[in-house]
């Protein structure tokens, strides 16, 4: 066939990039490419690979590749990480106007690009997803527990976001089809510590894209195991409460706010359990379940709200000293002001307690930040 037959055979705008955020996946990501360059029959290809520096060999496999290969682009990131950011600097960095993102584990078809493409230029929309959710669709890939927790976060993710997405299925989609020429200004202002990258794209859009879904087959993972764990789920409960929020609030802030609250718990917990059973009074409870509570924000801080700085080893005690010094002012006044209120004004543990910690919440946030895990 000529070159001038093959471009006939081709969808008439050939360009699609597609973006494939890697960590750690070795196993996979050489089948995954190698499928995928079977669809040169219709596209003009760019394949970029955004790995977030694994440590098993995933970029050195995809370099080998991208030597023998034009089509085949990698990006390996230092000091950065997560599938949100990797997502948008490949899209960014992609060099034609139509885009689609997949996962880079086997779970997503290639007969799925060719699918979602045609229907983003058929319907000249501005973005199409995957979705596992459809009469069509088939999940082949994911447990029990996975599927109804994904349903879940669905329902609520529908609730939160403009009503003009709310015929989507599924808001949790890895896979997705993008018109970058319009979407790109949007695609920039996603946050990068968001739970997914769909649902902050819908979300900061406000019901300006034109969207619609094709189903999926979701296939297991080839090798290895998903990636999945607490921290996602949290980050979906801040995304959640950012979204309410109009996205007003900074999203590091609402986390701490959130496990401020827990903080709060373990103060009140403590505070009784000591003057219960150890029969200390009120001002000697106190700073003790002060002390308790600190420590117990910081760790949790440390292992949610600022993971991508997340503190080990020698470092993690230091971390704890310097939190516990920035948080010593205002926890003399959480301590002056509750002792105060429960002297002066009345005399009920709870009622003074939650007095003195809302004093302190801002000053904590804003100091450690900076100056515990040095961001801004």
């Amino acid at each position: 066939m000529s070159s001038t037959q093959e471009q006939q055979g081709k969808t008439s705008t050939t360009g699609l990039s597609i973006i494939l955020p890697t960590f750690n996946e070795v196993e996979s990501i050489a089948a995954v490419i190698q499928s995928l360059l079977a669809l040169d029959d219709h596209f003009d290809l760019e394949i970029l690979v955004v790995d977030d520096d694994s440590s098993d060999g995933t970029a050195e496999t995809v370099r080998s590749l991208a030597r023998l290969d034009q089509r085949i682009r990698i990006i390996r990131r230092l000091g950065r990480s997560g599938l949100a950011s990797a997502i948008r600097e490949g899209l960014i960095d992609a060099i034609h106007h139509r885009a689609v993102v997949m996962d880079s584990d086997g779970q997503h078809e290639p007969a799925s690009v060719l699918d979602a493409v045609r229907s983003l230029d058929a319907r000249q929309l501005d973005l199409v997803a995957g979705s596992r959710f459809l009469d069509q669709s088939e999940i082949r890939g994911l447990s029990h527990r996975r599927t109804d927790g994904s349903t879940l976060a669905n329902q609520l993710a529908r609730r939160s976001l403009p009503a003009r997405y709310g015929h989507l299925t599924d808001y949790m989609s890895g896979f997705m089809a993008i018109n970058l020429s319009r979407c790109l200004p949007l695609i920039r202002q996603v946050d990068v510590n968001g739970f997914k990258f769909l649902y902050e794209l819908l979300a900061i859009s406000r019901g300006q894209l034109t969207v619609a879904e094709i189903p999926l087959i979701f296939q297991p993972r080839l090798h290895g195991s998903s990636k999945l764990d607490s921290a996602i789920l949290w980050d979906f409960l801040v995304s959640l409460l950012h979204t309410a929020s109009l996205r007003l609030l900074p999203r590091r802030a609402i986390s701490f706010g959130l496990v401020g609250a827990s903080g709060v718990l373990v103060q009140l917990a403590i505070t009784a359990l000591l003057m219960t059973l150890l029969g200390l009074d009120f001002q000697r409870a106190l700073p003790i379940a002060v002390i308790a509570a600190a420590s117990s924000n910081y760790l949790i801080n440390n292992a949610l709200t600022f993971r991508d700085r997340r503190q080990r080893g020698a470092r993690l005690l230091r971390g704890l000293l310097k939190f516990l010094l920035v948080a010593s002012l205002p926890a003399l006044a959480n301590v002056g002001l509750a002792t105060s209120f429960y002297t002066l004004v009345n005399a009920h543990a709870i009622w003074a307690q939650l007095a003195g910690i809302v004093v302190v919440y801002i000053w904590n946030y804003a100091a450690s930040s900076r100056f515990v895990w040095n961001s801004p």
